[in-house]
């Protein structure tokens, strides 16, 4: 697939958002990513981000809500990592590229900072069934 076939930005509240990739676009990205990192001793993280949902939602995660975690995940990343959807309308997802030095605490340390940073975006009860994973990827490395 081409990246001019893929439309890239997601769309939450009939508005595109810039820097947030639907799930095309942010796998595409993933995958080169995952193949930069087989082909060098570099590493990265890929962070999962869902919200529990009750049966009566089907799973997908509000727009109002999608755009908070957007918000808080840009917040909390460089210009050199990407955001957007990993399952679209269920799973927020982020890539942090990591240096050859990364300490193998690196996921551990990146949860703990992002869960208050995006719990104090979203309204309380969102905030409780809030999942954060952290994934190091890369190198055959995997936490």
């Amino acid at each position: 697939m081409a990246v001019e076939s893929i439309p890239a930005y997601a769309t939450l509240l009939g508005r595109r958002i810039a820097r947030v990739y639907n799930q095309a676009a942010f796998r595409h990205f993933l995958a080169v990513d995952r193949w930069r990192a087989e082909r060098s001793s570099r590493s990265f993280l890929l962070i999962l981000v869902t919200i529990r949902q009750s049966s009566d939602r089907g799973g997908k995660i509000a727009d109002a809500t999608a755009a908070a975690l957007f918000r808080g995940l840009d917040a909390c990343v460089r210009e050199v990592d990407f955001i957007g959807w990993f399952r679209e309308g269920r799973v927020a997802a982020a890539v942090l590229p990591q240096g050859l030095n990364a300490s193998g605490d690196a996921p551990h340390l990146v949860a703990a900072r992002l869960v208050p940073a995006l719990r104090k975006r979203l309204p309380a009860e969102e905030a409780g069934k809030l999942r954060v994973r952290v994934v190091r990827l890369g190198n055959g490395m995997r936490s």
